[in-house]
């Protein structure tokens, strides 16, 4: 498995971070063959959040089936992210402080190694942000800080604030949902869906400043969602070209449309948010698919996007 640099943070993750928001129903046994499956296979960084499976519902069936001894903690990168409660944002110091110490206590860890400010709050103030970051930074209960689906603008802003490097930014991204990479390539075009700026040059942004963007919905289709693979009445041709390439590689459609995320040199880290062991499998194989300049174009376009 191949890492990746975690912002400037000065440490390493797997490129592939397995999400687990929806492990709820699963039985401890099912938790401990998905996660040992993940880390047999090379990937240290494990994400949640604390409204995943309701109030700490998939931290606590993380934490009750103790897929981790406490011995290999080191091992692995725990990450979390705060600031969604039903019906409203909420980036207050309380809020951020309460809800790091009940993941902590459902997850039966000592500190995460990456909480991540999980939706933007317009009510946020960027210094109450940092006072509860700092209140967390120096009681050792979280090592490093983020963002998930901010702006630009957003992250400047609360980055005057805070005193730690926000390390990384979790965006949506995937070939069916490429608008990171998609409206850079129709800048300027007049009258093109795709040339619409909806993100504000986040892509460069975080190449600019070190942060590493963590792609979430990473096999998703646009809004209502849904995964694209096999759906052949809206994505005949990306689903064609994906077969084609699986044999060319001797892989599979899943993997390939992983590897074409791996493949874009900001060096992203990939959500994926399987339940199945055999799903971790094959994104790992993924990670050792290289696509070529003309196949990553080509999947590109297949997926309906426009090259000028």
């Amino acid at each position: 498995m191949s890492t990746v640099a975690l912002g400037a943070s000065g440490t390493t993750a797997s490129r592939v971070v397995l999400g687990l928001m929806r492990i709820k129903e699963l039985s401890d046994a099912e938790v401990r063959t998905l996660v040992g499956t993940a880390r047999d296979v090379g990937v240290t960084m494990f994400d949640h959040a604390d409204i995943y499976g309701g109030p700490h519902g998939c931290e606590q069936r993380y934490g009750d089936a103790q897929p981790v001894p406490a011995a290999e903690r080191d091992q692995i990168m725990i990450q979390s992210k705060v600031g969604i409660r039903p019906g409203y944002f909420d980036f207050s110091r309380e809020h951020i402080v309460s809800s790091v110490e009940q993941s902590l206590a459902a997850l039966r860890t000592e500190y995460l190694d990456v909480l991540l400010l999980h939706r933007p709050d317009t009510l946020m103030e960027p210094d109450e942000v940092a006072a509860a970051f700092e209140d967390l930074h120096a009681a050792g209960k979280v090592s490093s800080f983020g963002v998930s689906n901010f702006t630009p603008g957003q992250i400047e802003l609360l980055s005057q604030s805070v005193r730690q490097p926000l390390v990384a930014n979790q965006l949506q991204f995937s070939l069916a949902h490429a608008q990171l990479v998609a409206q850079g390539l129709a800048a300027n075009i007049m009258g093109l869906e795709q040339s619409g700026d909806r993100d504000l040059g986040i892509l460069d942004y975080s190449r600019l400043k070190k942060m590493t963007i963590q792609t979430w919905g990473s096999l998703q289709k646009p809004s209502p969602g849904g995964v694209f693979i096999g759906d052949r009445e809206r994505y005949a041709e990306l689903n064609d070209v994906l077969d084609e390439l699986a044999q060319t590689h001797n892989s599979t459609p899943t993997a390939i449309a992983l590897a074409w995320i791996a493949r874009h040199p900001a060096e992203m880290q990939i959500v994926i948010g399987t339940t199945t062991p055999a799903r971790v499998q094959e994104a790992a194989d993924a990670m050792s698919v290289t696509l070529s300049r003309q196949e990553w174009y080509r999947l590109f376009t297949a997926a309906g996007h426009t090259l000028p």
